[in-house]
C-alpha cells in the first residue's frame, strides 16, 4: 500500500521543518535540506532524528 499522499503533505523534517518526499519504494522519506532519509516501517513513518540515516548511506527497507 502506497503512503497516503494527505499524510505527506503535511509532515515535515523534525529537524529543519522542511518538506520530505517519499524514496523511489517509499520505504523512506527524504529531506533534501538536511541530506537525510527518515524510514517508513510498516506504513509508519519513523520521525526521529536519531533513526534518520544519511542520504548517502540510505540502503532502503533493510535499514534499521
Amino acid at each position: 500500500m502506497a503512503l497516503n499522499k494527505e499524510l505527506l503533505e503535511l509532515l515535515a523534517c523534525p529537524k529543519c521543518k522542511k518538506s520530505l518526499q517519499p524514496t523511489e519504494n517509499e520505504d523512506g522519506l527524504v529531506c533534501s535540506e538536511c541530506k537525510a532519509v527518515y524510514p517508513v516501517k510498516e506504513e509508519i513513518p519513523i520521525l526521529l532524528i536519531e533513526e534518520a540515516v544519511r542520504l548517502d548511506q540510505w540502503t532502503g527497507s533493510s535499514v534499521g
